[in-house]
């Protein structure tokens, strides 16, 4: 019996398995260039020696976090204005490494910080503006990250789960407060992921009226 041949859909599927290993690799290489310059004193990825281990852990989980939070909501953007709808394969990738480099962030904090010392902890969440929104943040993400799943998009429906991950946008927000409100002055960092939320966005609230 005589095979059909593949359609042209199918093979442009095809290349989405090898692009995920990819993209895997690509956002697991953070951490592996974090541990490097920690542990290996930047050996492999060319870093210069660490005076201060865990605030260059604290900058490097945190910042990894929101780049990957902007990219999974530009998705959307350049599917809609490009038509390239085989983005919509790798969000999910982009949020769970969001919430990964962002409990890294906050464990961090923890640990080196407040030793664990949960009174402590909940005095400068308490305190301190910059901490609280950073917690809301990571709090909301949880949700997500756990409702990420096929099975749980079954279990809630697609209106309900779509609902509930649309605070993928506060997160995003509260996010972007952290780092602005813990810098004294307007660093470059902060405001460019500040500019790169706006006009996200701003977008996105375009398409929608279109």
């Amino acid at each position: 019996m005589a095979t059909l041949p593949p359609t042209l859909s199918s093979r442009k599927r095809d290349w989405i398995p090898y692009a995920k290993i990819a993209l895997w690799i690509a956002l697991l290489a953070p951490a592996f260039i974090l541990l490097d310059r920690i542990l290996l004193l930047g050996q492999f990825s060319g870093g210069n020696f660490v005076d201060d281990p865990v605030e260059l852990i604290q900058h490097w989980t945190g910042n990894t976090a929101l780049i990957l939070l902007l990219l999974g909501l530009a998705v959307t953007p350049m599917r809609r204005l490009l038509g390239w709808n085989w983005m919509i394969r790798f969000r999910r990738l982009f949020g769970l490494f969001a919430f990964f480099y962002a409990t890294m962030h906050v464990v961090s904090w923890f640990v080196f910080d407040h030793q664990l010392a949960l009174g402590p902890i909940f005095k400068d969440v308490l305190e301190r503006n910059w901490i609280l929104v950073g917690m809301m943040s990571w709090l909301l993400l949880i949700p997500l990250a756990v409702t990420s799943t096929v099975g749980w998009i079954r279990r809630l429906g697609g209106k309900k789960w779509n609902r509930l991950h649309q605070l993928v946008y506060p997160i995003a927000i509260l996010g972007v407060l952290h780092f602005l409100w813990q810098t004294k002055l307007l660093e470059r960092d902060p405001v460019l992921y500040t500019v790169a939320l706006v006009i996200l966005l701003a977008v996105r609230r375009w398409i929608r009226r279109k």
